[in-house]
């Protein structure tokens, strides 16, 4: 058996610190986990939150660039029993939410273990508890367990031939705050998202030369139609149509507000913006001025990257691209699969079929349908979980003889 420098054995060593919670254990301290944290709170269950980085929504503190701002209005981004301070602008910066945030959790009395990250979570048959074990060397056993750590947890960025012989910065979006580094200088970014788009934008206002990278059809959309959210917009017609034809009249309005796209190497999917993120999970971009600068020129869209140079790119028309910097706005992908043992709720992507599965599994914040979304699950989760435990705990009081924690 292994053994810890100490000597004692590494089973021992984790059972002498293990950890009974009397109540679910919370995966991640992002806004789905502060969504279930104040559900919990408010119906009097206790749990533990656990967060693997050094703060609260961690995402948004640590891996954000400066300028952003949320896409979508503040009244569709609040959190449950809260909404956000009416001086706050309808679209709030990265700045403001933070904050909002950070009021939130210390209003609900929110105290995540930091710097805990879950290196396996198991579903013990023999006394029917979760057993979690950490990166501070505990375990802790509860009888729920709420998978919130989100569908952004790791960095994206794909393998190119030549990578390595390229002599220039690359970063990812994560690590990217502002273009000021970059001013002068010819920078590549890959990926033609949210981020993306929004990174070649704050580019061009510190005067770098941004290209960016189309490697697939992508909806841009206008971020409001008519002084209204595009996104309120098509969740209102949604309740009434059906999104083929919602989709529709999504696209027509952008073509009518936007212009033809395809014209600057922009090309729309063939599946609606919305069944497009139903089926496959991709968000369409919502405009926030990037594209008067494509019109412009100041922005150069470019084709898939073939192989990275000494100095540049070969794309695949063949074309060479000299730039000085690249910056993958790739994207996120979840890493539930590297720690949870179990298979039936979570697929092999990391993404669950669903917000609750068996033996007192839920999942937050997967359902790609953003902060409204998780905002939802959550409600259902502390509401199923505080029955069971209220029915358990009553059960418990008058239980005579060795209960099950005990057996664990």
């Amino acid at each position: 058996m292994a053994r810890n420098p100490d000597g004692v054995a590494v089973d021992d060593y984790f059972s002498g610190r293990c950890i009974l919670v009397n109540g679910p254990v919370i995966v991640g301290a992002g806004p789905s986990g502060l969504a279930v944290c104040a559900c919990l709170r408010k119906q009097e269950v206790p749990f533990v939150i656990l967060e693997k980085d050094n703060c609260i929504a961690s995402l948004w503190q640590n891996r954000t660039y400066d300028r952003l701002k949320l896409h979508l209005p503040k009244q569709l981004c609040e959190l449950p029993f809260v909404p956000f301070p009416q001086k706050l602008p309808q679209y709030p910066t990265k700045h403001q939410f933070i904050g909002y945030l950070q009021s939130y959790a210390e209003h609900f009395r929110i105290e995540p273990r930091f710097n805990e990250s879950v290196q396996s979570a198991r579903y013990d048959e023999t006394c029917g508890m979760w057993r979690l074990k950490t990166t501070a060397k505990r375990e802790y056993i509860c009888r729920w367990l709420v998978v919130a750590s989100g569908e952004n947890a790791e960095k994206v960025v794909p393998e190119i031939q030549g990578f390595q012989d390229f002599q220039g910065n690359v970063t990812h979006a994560c690590d990217y705050k502002t273009g000021q580094v970059y001013r002068g200088k010819r920078v590549l970014v890959v990926g033609c998202g949210n981020s993306g788009m929004e990174i070649c934008l704050d580019l061009c206002h510190h005067h770098a030369i941004p290209s960016m990278v189309v490697r697939s059809p992508v909806h841009v959309l206008p971020r409001e139609i008519l002084g209204k959210s595009t996104f309120e917009l098509a969740v209102a017609l949604s309740k009434w149509m059906p999104l083929w034809i919602v989709d529709k009249i999504l696209v027509s309005a952008a073509t009518l507000i936007l212009g033809n796209t395809q014209k600057y190497g922009l090309n729309r999917p063939s599946l609606g913006p919305l069944q497009l993120k139903n089926s496959e999970g991709k968000t369409p971009v919502l405009d926030t001025g990037t594209l008067s600068r494509i019109k412009s020129g100041d922005i150069k869209i470019v084709p898939q990257i073939n192989r990275f140079l000494h100095g540049g790119v070969e794309l695949v028309n063949g074309d060479v691209l000299e730039i000085d910097s690249v910056v993958f706005a790739t994207g996120y992908t979840s890493n539930v699969p590297s720690w949870l043992k179990e298979n039936e709720l979570f697929s092999r992507d990391g993404f669950p079929n669903g917000w609750k599965g068996k033996s007192g599994l839920y999942a937050v914040g997967f359902a790609r349908k953003g902060i409204s979304g998780a905002t939802l699950d959550a409600i259902k989760v502390a509401q199923d979980i505080n029955k069971m435990w209220r029915k358990e705990t009553k059960q418990k009081s008058h239980s005579i003889g060795v209960s099950c924690h005990q057996k664990c």
